[in-house]
């Protein structure tokens, strides 16, 4: 299913009203962090500003996702400090907890769908998990209009294609309306019509104002696209460039 002009109109009038929101920034201090006796990520300090695009590139196993899931609130660091907007997220609870959670939409490597729940019942549990509840339908609805998908709410995972359920992933990430998409691998596994269906999607996105952060393997696109990259090897920030390509240290 391609994405259609409801898609389109609805990206633009969610975004319009995200812009009147406070603007986001996320950064990470210092951090390290490591899994089973292996130093997975050390000494990183990354800023990502309102608005950005970035694409995070390096091999298997160079800390692309643990970067995610830090900045994210997944998981906490080690050492060092991740921030929301100079806020500490590992001293986030209550209210302040509930909120840093909105400010992330978040797609993970793995495809999390329940496959004994139809794709409503999906996001609407994603909405309740960041307390959403009187409008939560509705938001389902806007969500997968925006990726193009608005026909599938009664259908279950296993009667969509990969890349569909890529898309419904992508729109479980987007129903608290987050101003900040954490994406890792989102193409991974997808023929060449689909991720270009997916990059134009973000760049929709990114232009109304959605800040972007995607871990990815995918330098033919990442190379056309030519925004921020930023290069990890093992586990160390070795490339930060503005406009840049694939592997780009300078």
């Amino acid at each position: 299913m391609g994405q259609d002009k409801m898609g389109c109109s609805l990206v633009e009038k969610d975004t319009v009203e995200q812009d009147r929101t406070e603007r986001y920034e996320a950064r990470l201090e210092d951090v390290a962090f490591s899994y089973g006796g292996k130093q997975v990520l050390q000494n990183l300090s990354l800023m990502v500003r309102p608005g950005e695009h970035i694409g995070i590139v390096g091999g298997s196993g160079c800390g692309k996702s643990t970067l995610l899931k830090l900045m994210g609130g997944e998981i906490p660091p080690d050492r060092g400090t991740v921030y929301v907007n100079n806020l500490n997220v590992a001293r986030m609870v209550g209210p302040w907890r509930a909120r840093g959670a909105r400010t992330f939409g978040i797609v993970n490597q793995e495809c999390l769908l329940i496959r004994k729940r139809t794709i409503r019942d999906n996001l609407l549990l994603a909405a309740s998990a960041v307390g959403m509840r009187r409008k939560a339908q509705k938001a389902v609805t806007k969500a997968l209009g925006i990726v193009g998908m608005p026909d599938v709410e009664d259908c279950y995972p296993a009667e969509l294609s990969i890349g569909e359920c890529r898309r419904v992933e992508l729109a479980r990430a987007l129903v608290s309306s987050p101003p900040i998409l954490l994406l890792d691998e989102l193409t991974a596994n997808l023929d060449d019509d689909n991720i270009w269906d997916l990059m134009h999607l973000l760049n929709e996105l990114n232009s109304k104002g959605t800040t972007i952060v995607m871990a990815t393997h995918a330098s033919r696109y990442v190379n056309i696209m030519r925004r921020r990259v930023v290069t990890l090897v093992d586990g160390k920030l070795l490339g930060d460039v503005r406009k840049g390509k694939y592997g780009d240290i300078v």
